[in-house]
């Protein structure tokens, strides 16, 4: 486990990981684990786990504490694992599946920005509800923030964050503003903080990499991850190449509007790593013929990259 005092989280590319399962429905962890090392060869920095991406809406419990558990032995320290799973809406449930997936020697716990508060509450009820939480959590393991869109986005604000970094307990922050000033702001906000932003968003990745970001966490990292890390490693030294990198990743992350995470899992099909594209939150059989085919397009355009920006 990472030492709180001291953030070891890396900076560059985390995934965020969907789940592949069998035809009987269960999750399949031996595509799960072909998985884990796909990413690592595509040079990832770290896994994230048990997020939106993984279905933990349609997960139960058990499963989302078993995934959070075989990924981060699968990983085994060649790169940090974080994860979240805490779905539920009453607050002693969320503290008992925080517990549990924090038990699972994940590098760090990650808290659903929108679970702390209802969407007509405001910014003081949602700090109160993180201050009773914090004293619930074990203060050995490093805090991390996503602002995960369903049920309901909560962004949060440059101020509540300033706070948030002031408790030195927070290390991780996937922002999913899709707003380079928010970012900025954002930034601002942390700066003398260990707490560092990661982007999820395509279109606005260079602009905030520039403003000094962490690195990237988004869906489009289950497609071509290697081309982000390219991207994340070569910007600054490789400027016109980088620029004309981002005209590319910002208009195939526009896939993500598709049938997410269904063409995530056909893509990986075509990678060799899954076995069908089974899913829990979306219907696999509105996957269309002309779907499937868009994705094998993206795929072989994403090679073609791949041999342009190699590692």
């Amino acid at each position: 486990m990472l030492n709180q005092s001291k953030s070891q989280i890396p900076n560059g590319v985390w995934p965020t990981m969907v789940t592949p399962f069998k035809e009987n429905g269960e999750i399949d962890f031996i595509a799960q684990e072909r998985a884990i090392e796909w990413y690592i060869r595509q040079g990832v920095d770290g896994l994230f786990a048990v997020c939106q991406s993984s279905e933990m809406f349609h997960l139960s419990l058990e499963e989302r504490v078993k995934l959070a558990s075989f990924i981060k032995e699968k990983a085994a320290g060649r790169v940090p694992v974080i994860a979240s799973g805490h779905i539920s809406d009453s607050y002693e449930d969320q503290v008992e599946e925080l517990k549990a997936i924090a038990a699972t020697g994940i590098d760090a716990l990650v808290l659903i920005t929108n679970r702390l508060a209802q969407e007509h509450e405001s910014d003081d009820v949602w700090k109160d509800n993180l201050e009773k939480l914090l004293g619930q959590l074990p203060e050995d393991i490093p805090l991390s923030f996503y602002e995960c869109p369903h049920p309901y986005k909560r962004i949060i604000s440059p101020e509540l964050l300033q706070w948030c970094a002031s408790t030195e307990r927070f290390h991780f922050l996937k922002d999913t503003s899709c707003d380079t000033d928010n970012i900025r702001q954002k930034l601002e906000a942390v700066q003398d903080s260990a707490l560092k932003i990661y982007n999820a968003n395509s279109a606005t990745l260079l602009e905030t990499l520039r403003l000094g970001i962490a690195g990237y966490s988004g869906v489009m990292a289950n497609f071509h991850p290697d081309l982000y890390v390219w991207l994340y490693r070569n910007w600054e030294n490789e400027p016109k190449r980088a620029e004309k990198l981002i005209n590319y990743l910002s208009m195939t992350s526009l896939i993500e509007k598709q049938l997410y995470p269904v063409n995530a899992k056909y893509y990986l099909m075509l990678e060799g790593v899954f076995d069908n594209y089974y899913c829990r939150v979306k219907n696999h059989h509105d996957f269309t013929a002309t779907n499937r085919l868009e994705i094998r397009q993206l795929h072989q355009l994403s090679k073609q990259l791949s041999e342009q920006f190699t590692l």
